[in-house]
């Protein structure tokens, strides 16, 4: 999906009259890319979170929140793509919009891509295998498709450390 695709959509759930979250640009790639994790105080509290994938946030409802422990498997429900900007969100969403509640930013930082291949092939794979650097969590994580869901839901697990 384009970029402009993905923020029609994106836009079309949101009267920016009454919330401040950003509209979102057509813009580059980051230097090195960027992930952030939200925590979303909505109709059930979750955490967000979000990595930078061909100019877009590409984002997964994890409800239990990442864990830096690898013997935890967290649920993620994929959710709509977000701009770059998002990253900075965090601010109350107005009772009666889409995703009505309070967003704070819980972690933020750049990742690494572990794999061989391009981290839309590995969407599309459903493995993503990528190292953290942000101010809370560090370190190898991987998202998994559960097998024979095209969509529906991945697991967030820590990797083990190579010794």
């Amino acid at each position: 999906m384009s970029t402009k695709d993905f923020l029609k959509k994106y836009r079309a759930k949101r009267d920016f009259q009454k919330t401040k979250e950003p509209k979102g640009k057509t813009k580059g790639l980051s230097e090195k890319p960027i992930f952030v994790i939200q925590k979303h105080d909505a109709r059930n509290l979750h955490y967000d979170f979000r990595i930078e994938i061909d100019g877009a946030l590409k984002s997964w409802a994890v409800p239990k929140g990442p864990s830096q422990y690898s013997a935890d498997k967290r649920l993620a429900v994929p959710t709509e793509d977000h701009p770059l900007e998002y990253a900075k969100f965090s601010g109350k969403i107005p009772e009666g919009e889409y995703g009505a509640g309070t967003v704070e930013i819980w972690d933020q930082g750049v990742f690494q891509n572990l794999r061989d291949v391009d981290l839309k092939e590995s969407l599309k794979q459903g493995q993503i295998e990528i190292s953290l650097s942000g101010k809370r969590l560090n370190g190898a994580y991987v998202l998994r498709r559960f097998q024979g869901k095209p969509k529906a839901l991945w697991l967030l697990i820590k990797m083990k450390r190579k010794e």
